[in-house]
């Protein structure tokens, strides 16, 4: 069976730890929905995040791919639905780049849609006790870029699923960034319940998860 791929990002910002990292770690070698999993940590980095990542799409040609980051300002889990074609970074990558208003892929489309079954993913997440939602803006830093690097690069590989989760903080992130968190145990365990939805549901059920703002 072709395996379950998460990504993660390594620490930014002047972080010690991304709870997407840790989170892509401790699930790696585990068995979801029947399938291996194989987690990697991808470089917060612009353009080399989404190098790696095709490699690994390469390596493994997974059948579903669920990317991982971190948001500080949000408490809930965050299936994002939409990527937009721009890089517009607040604070610089940790290589030193910072673009401002560039395209991901110079002439592409303007925004990749996930094909995950988020509605039902965040249904499976909220029946489990955990807080989640459905976002429509996945920011326009390292995330976003490799959430739409994602999209794009399994457009040819028609048997993948995939999008992007957004996580909050850890505590030990929380008290500096002043944001809301969660155990890492907690993340583990809801991206698992997450996985097992994406994988039981080939459609979403239409349900309004929409947003007025």
């Amino acid at each position: 069976m072709r395996p379950i791929l998460v990504t993660g990002f390594e620490p930014f910002g002047g972080d010690a730890v991304n709870p997407s990292g840790e989170v892509a770690r401790a699930l790696h070698d585990r068995t979801i929905a029947a399938a291996p999993v194989v987690g990697i940590v991808l470089p917060c980095v612009f353009g080399a995040s989404i190098d790696a990542l095709r490699a690994a799409l390469d390596a493994h040609r997974p059948r579903l791919v669920l990317a991982l980051g971190q948001a500080s300002g949000r408490g809930d889990f965050s299936l994002e639905r939409v990527a937009i074609n721009l890089d517009d970074a607040r604070i610089p990558d940790n290589a030193g780049a910072q673009p401002i208003d560039e395209p991901v892929v110079a002439r592409g489309p303007a925004a990749q849609f996930t094909t995950l079954p988020i509605k039902a993913m965040v249904a499976a997440l909220r029946a489990a006790g955990h807080p989640a939602s459905v976002s429509y803006s996945a920011g326009t830093f390292v995330c976003n870029h490799v959430f739409y690097g994602l999209q794009r690069a399994v457009r040819r590989r028609r048997w993948v699923r995939s999008g992007f989760m957004h996580l909050p903080c850890l505590p030990e992130q929380a008290q500096r960034a002043q944001a809301p968190s969660l155990p890492l145990a907690t993340m583990i365990e809801a991206v698992r319940i997450a996985l097992e939805a994406a994988a039981l549901h080939r459609e979403d059920p239409r349900t309004s998860e929409g947003a007025l703002d």
